[in-house]
């Protein structure tokens, strides 16, 4: 029987992450992992996604280049070489992850595991053989998968979910697509862009439900304005795929209709991976599918732990990454500060991006907070209107007794890399005061953050 310091069952963001950490803190490692290292975030969601927006991106500047002075002719999407560059970048990622755990020693056990008492864990390998493990420390972080509604059974062929998105042999003509969370949003606008026909469903009253309001409406009339046909406060009762394509029934406000496409994409959120890891037979607690940790991811089992999706925390990769280094570093015995949820930003990769942190401007008002709220919008930016993206806001919202920075709220291009300031910001307890004497590059997308902050303050300049 193999020993080690510690065991992660799940090599995504939040379990290679805290391997390799530990590993720097002197630990012997080992990682199981059934599929490819760098899990799902990796291999089948954030960077090949990223990588299909950019193929976007730029298919969509080439398309507006007469804008810019630049005449292209007949330029055409090879949908085929998007899919594939899109591969490549994920497989090559995946290797990186190889190369990592080799530079810091930790071994790739690969196969499913499964817990068992005592601090052990059974991994059965591709032909069946199972191998015994014992650890001092087990993380789980075993993440998610798409979630499956009754009227909405994924066949991986007509009802597809995020991973049949991203290597479809073909662009279909015309796609459903059933939520507009991140997932849902990112792939209305990569098909739309790349000449498909896109209807979006969303149960709740507005697309993008998480996001600012103001925010959520942007991009409504941004989607609307490039196409995309959109119904909030509607829900798919049923999807028809005996014929061709799929015909599905949408009830809305105004009634029932009929939507035909070629392809129905679910993307109405994640269900996590706790079955068959083993969690009944140690006994650790669970509630309303998510594994119960305490602020160090310790779980009710002695030397057994939880990160990432199969927790209570944002489903984020950064947030995962961030759970477990906190993890590792706590059973290490340093004293890292428990990580503050209401800090962690959230990033949305259609056109226009959206980034935002804190509360909303709903949330803060709830909250109790008195507030002074900022809003800057990029048609007043230089640099946004040479980009030729004048599209979109920056939206800062105060406490106006003490100018904490309570939230921010960006919608626009380029504003997932901007976020980060506020992030840090926040973090060091930073006030509106201080945004606005901060001196800000011009011309950069980025002063319309110290602007957005001088307008919930009445000083601001270019408005």
């Amino acid at each position: 029987m193999a020993n080690y310091d510690l065991i992660v069952i799940g090599s995504g963001p939040g379990g290679y992450v805290a391997a390799i950490r530990a590993s720097q803190l002197g630990m012997k490692v080992g990682v199981v992992e059934k599929a490819e290292l760098g899990g799902i975030c990796l291999n089948w969601g954030c960077i090949p996604t990223k990588a299909l927006l950019k193929s976007a991106n730029v298919f969509e500047y080439i398309q507006h280049a007469k804008d810019y002075g630049i005449e292209v002719k007949e330029a055409s999407a090879d949908f085929s070489g998007v899919i594939k560059r899109s591969r490549e970048v994920a497989n090559g990622m995946s290797k990186g992850i190889q190369f990592l755990f080799k530079k810091n020693k930790i071994e790739h056990i690969a196969g499913h595991g499964v817990l068992k008492k005592g601090n052990k864990v059974e991994v059965t390998d591709a032909a069946g053989k199972k191998i015994m493990y014992e650890a001092k420390h087990i993380i789980l972080a075993t993440g998610a998968r798409s979630r499956e509604l009754p009227a909405l059974k994924i066949d991986g062929k007509k009802i597809i979910g995020y991973r049949e998105a991203l290597v479809l042999p073909e662009r279909p003509k015309k796609l459903l697509v059933v939520g507009s969370g991140a997932i849902g949003v990112e792939f209305a606008y990569f098909y739309k862009t790349m000449g498909a026909e896109v209807t979006v469903v969303e149960f709740l009253p507005r697309i993008v439900p998480v996001e600012d309001e103001e925010v959520s409406k942007h991009l409504e009339k941004s989607f609307k304005k490039s196409g995309i046909t959109i119904y909030t406060n509607s829900e798919v009762t049923s999807v028809d795929t005996k014929g061709k394509g799929c015909v599905s029934t949408v009830k809305t406000p105004t009634g029932e209709i009929k939507i035909e496409s070629d392809i129905v994409l679910s993307a109405v959120g994640i269900t996590t991976n706790l079955e068959g890891i083993g969690l009944e037979e140690v006994g650790v607690k669970t509630e309303k599918g998510k594994v119960v940790v305490d602020p160090f991811y310790k779980t009710n089992v002695p030397g057994v732990y939880a990160i990432g999706d199969i927790t209570s925390g944002q489903a984020l990769a950064h947030v995962a990454s961030a759970e477990g280094i906190i993890c590792v570093e706590k059973i290490a015995g340093q004293n890292p500060e428990p990580l503050n949820y209401n800090n962690v930003p959230g990033c949305t990769y259609c056109s226009p991006e959206i980034a935002s942190v804190g509360y909303t401007e709903e949330a803060a008002k709830k909250a109790g907070y008195q507030i002074k709220v900022g809003k800057f919008p990029f048609t007043a930016s230089g640099k946004a209107k040479a980009a030729g993206a004048p599209d979109g806001f920056v939206k800062v919202i105060f406490d106006a007794k003490y100018g904490e920075w309570l939230g921010a709220h960006f919608i626009g291009a380029n504003v997932t890399e901007m976020i980060a300031e506020v992030v840090v910001a926040r973090k060091l307890e930073t006030t509106g005061h201080e945004i606005i004497k901060a001196i800000h590059p011009h011309p950069t997308m980025s002063e319309a953050i110290m602007e957005a902050a001088a307008a919930a303050y009445g000083e601001v300049i270019h408005l």
